[in-house]
């Protein structure tokens, strides 16, 4: 397709493209959109940015960030259009928060390093609130629509901060081995109900464990499992199809030992470095 010149890469002509797209006699579909219906896709595209950057690819990266900024823009466009606010609002509500919470670089505030930055900030944002209802409880600005996953990991962070905490990674261990043989007992009894509560209480204190190392995130870790899983099972329909084996037919056995396989591959293709997991 020819390219348009009155439409250069940037912002500005995003909106103008989506204004264009919603004014009478444009994109039927886009006409009709609404907040809600535009909100279902919101998520999809953050995840597929997440999983683009899991990947590494810089082509895929760059392409679902236009996705999700496109989903910003159509919504600020849709604010404008009840009268709310528009997309020079949203720009300019971020950057005059980014330099007020910034003030070791747009001010006179010292900060050296980035514990030093956290607790600027944390000053700062108490500042922000200060005109604001006091909260009824720390947990209040745990935003509750999060997946569970990252919510539980925010709310351990928050009770953290004022000492209710792990002393070390050997204490959550023994929690989550003592979470697992509740676990057990409630099957044991086939109480669905306390299952489905221990159940609940392993996967609380594991996530527990990833925020107190502070490396990757429990729902980064599990979206690295994720595409373990898929690759080696991935693996196993190859393998069964290369047979001309119908995979309904294969049987469990057969498939765990493909499963074995694709483990011992992945092994040999890291140089042998990488743990069974």
């Amino acid at each position: 397709m020819t390219p348009r010149p009155e439409y250069t890469p940037d912002a500005e002509s995003l909106e103008r493209i989506l204004k264009r797209l919603r004014a009478p006699g444009g994109c039927p579909w886009d006409r009709e959109q609404t907040r809600e219906t535009l909100s279902r896709s919101l998520a999809e595209e953050a995840a597929e940015v997440l999983d683009a950057i899991d990947r590494g690819n810089a082509p895929d990266i760059c392409d679902e960030l236009g996705d999700l900024l496109m989903n910003v823009i159509f919504q600020a466009v849709v604010a404008e259009e009840r009268g709310e606010f528009t997309f020079q609002d949203v720009c300019g509500g971020i950057i005059d928060k980014m330099i007020r919470r910034h003030a070791h670089i747009f001010g006179d505030a010292k900060a050296e390093t980035a514990g030093d930055v956290a607790q600027l900030w944390e000053k700062i944002k108490a500042g922000e609130r200060k005109d604001k209802p006091a909260p009824q409880s720390i947990l209040d600005k745990v935003p509750p629509y999060l997946s569970a996953l990252n919510r539980a990991e925010k709310l351990q962070k928050k009770v953290s901060k004022v000492g209710f905490d792990w002393d070390d990674q050997a204490q959550i261990l023994a929690k989550i081995e003592e979470e697992l043989e509740e676990l057990k007992e409630a099957f044991a009894s086939g109480d669905a109900a306390a299952i489905d509560d221990e159940f609940g209480d392993l996967l609380f204190a594991a996530s527990n464990l990833a925020r107190f190392r502070n490396g990757k995130t429990s729902e980064e870790l599990l979206r690295q499992s994720n595409r373990k899983f898929e690759t080696r099972f991935r693996y196993i329909e190859r393998e069964l199809a290369g047979a001309g084996i119908p995979l309904e037919e294969a049987g469990i056995d057969r498939m765990e030992a493909l499963w074995q396989a694709a483990k011992q591959a992945e092994k040999e293709a890291a140089g042998g470095e990488k743990e069974d997991a």
